[in-house]
């Protein structure tokens, strides 16, 4: 089994659809109407296999409600500094446990973080237990 898209709750899909694609650097992967009122915007982040779907008439969760969506990233400082530079709000770094993480919302609220990939020792410690 490979999870390939995540649903993400927004109120406004064009909003939304450039946040992802200007700040974020997300690849649309395309924007269709499939029935009236079901529009379905697929976003992909640089170098994923998963991807996101925004859009209109497919959930029935509230916009802003996701949280903890984990984006993985080998220098985090680098991204971070990216996504700053293409306006996006990011949090500082945090270090917690080894493990540095950054976090930003969308338009909406929706709650995102950005991982700093884990360390080899201390992902090998982990694997030992």
């Amino acid at each position: 089994m490979h999870l390939e898209v995540v649903q993400v709750p927004v109120a406004d899909v064009g909003a939304s659809k450039s946040f992802y694609t200007e700040k974020l650097g997300f690849v649309l992967d395309h924007d269709v109407e499939h029935i009236p009122g079901m529009r379905v915007v697929q976003l992909t982040p640089p170098g994923s296999a998963a991807s996101i779907v925004i859009g209109t008439g497919m959930t029935g969760m509230q916009p802003g409600s996701l949280e903890g969506l984990q984006l993985v990233v080998t220098d985090i400082v680098g991204v971070r500094a990216e996504l700053l530079g293409r306006g996006a709000a990011i949090s500082e770094i945090q270090d917690l446990g080894g493990v540095q993480f950054a976090f930003f919302a969308d338009p909406d609220g929706n709650r995102w973080v950005i991982q700093g990939a884990t360390p080899p020792a201390l992902r090998d410690a982990h694997l030992d237990r």
